[in-house]
């Protein structure tokens, strides 16, 4: 098996060694210009909110949670809660004044969970800490009984504080009722059954298959796959000859899945962008230059902190070199003049 984390460090050290000036024929690569790339950018409803929040008023926050919470948008809801937890994560002040004008309210409860389970994870003490925070998660979950994003994060709680299969197999349960296709619960319970914690890679492998075959058509959950396929690839971990085929197989068939949910939307949106750059480590992981030059196109400006932030402490420069890498890997093998979209008639 072709190891992610080899072929990474073998494409940062050519793309270092060979980094050259921008040439006429490169616009035919189809890539944004690294100058125009942005880590983790938000969407047009996060952006304004988050320059509020950065002058400490919390109102545009709360408008942005209640609307969610009011359409029963999930999905945007999570991606929201989460992005202003890590906001939230070294500057609060306007999470602090929201929970202190409306303590009740869930959604400032649901993004205070979020929050606490965030700082404990980063905590040495983590499972003491996580235990300590229960009841907020509790609260979050009572204010807002329709909202599955309370039990998506008591799911990474439950990881965290060691839960036996039983106890998360009810918190999912709970998660599952509130939104059967839930893209962040699923990713939660796919972290919980892998190898590095409760599971294994066949379990990862099985669970991500079986949800992706009954997901909705454009669901990211299509994309769990992919992600039992990066676990995989970033374990390294050795295999017989017969099992090592099997689980390329998977892998491929993974990433195969998450380029046709790719193909879905449209180039250069931000909602599936996350997908898109794991699809093109994992592409990149298995060799597969040509596919993984096309998820770069159509990442368009959107890097995202997940995957690269497992190969460096700088995952917008990561993502930059691995994508030089890919093109340099091609364009070795392509005369151009044929790059540039001409024939090598009337050239003499």
């Amino acid at each position: 098996m072709v190891r992610t984390m080899s072929l990474l460090r073998a494409l940062m050290r050519t793309a270092r060694m060979i980094r050259p000036e921008p040439q006429p024929g490169d616009a035919s690569w189809g890539l944004t210009p690294d100058e125009a790339v942005l880590l983790d950018a938000p969407d047009e409803r996060m952006a304004p909110t988050l320059v509020a929040a950065a002058l400490g008023e919390w109102e545009p926050a709360a408008k942005m949670l209640a609307g969610t919470r009011g359409a029963a948008e999930w999905e945007s809801r999570d991606r929201y809660v989460a992005r202003l937890a890590s906001f939230a994560y070294s500057r609060d002040d306007w999470l602090t004044h929201w929970l202190t004008a409306v303590p009740r309210d869930p959604d400032a409860l649901v993004v205070k969970a979020e929050l606490e389970v965030r700082r404990a994870w980063a905590s040495p003490a983590r499972a003491e800490r996580l235990r300590e925070i229960g009841p907020l998660i509790d609260a979050a979950a009572e204010g807002a009984p329709a909202d599955p994003v309370p039990w998506r994060i008591a799911l990474d709680h439950a990881r965290g504080t060691h839960a036996t299969h039983t106890a998360f197999e009810s918190l999912w349960e709970q998660a599952v009722r509130r939104s059967s296709h839930h893209y962040g619960c699923h990713v939660a319970a796919l972290r919980y059954l892998s190898a590095q914690w409760y599971g294994s890679h066949r379990e990862c492998f099985d669970f991500a298959e079986k949800a992706a075959a009954d997901a909705l058509p454009g669901s990211l959950i299509q994309a769990l796959p992919v992600r039992a396929a990066f676990a995989r690839l970033l374990s390294g971990d050795s295999a017989s000859a017969r099992s090592t085929s099997v689980q390329d197989d998977r892998i491929d068939a993974a990433a195969d899945l998450a380029i046709r949910l790719s193909a879905d939307y449209a180039p250069g949106d931000p909602w599936p962008a996350e997908v898109r750059n794991l699809t093109a480590s994992v592409l990149v992981g298995r060799g597969r230059w040509e596919a993984a030059l096309e998820q770069f196109r159509l990442i368009g400006p959107y890097a995202t902190s997940f995957p690269w932030t497992y190969f460096s402490d700088d995952p917008l420069g990561r993502f930059l070199v691995v994508r030089d890498g890919v093109r340099l890997r091609l364009a070795s093998r392509t005369p151009p003049r044929t790059r540039a979209g001409r024939s090598g008639a009337g050239d003499h």
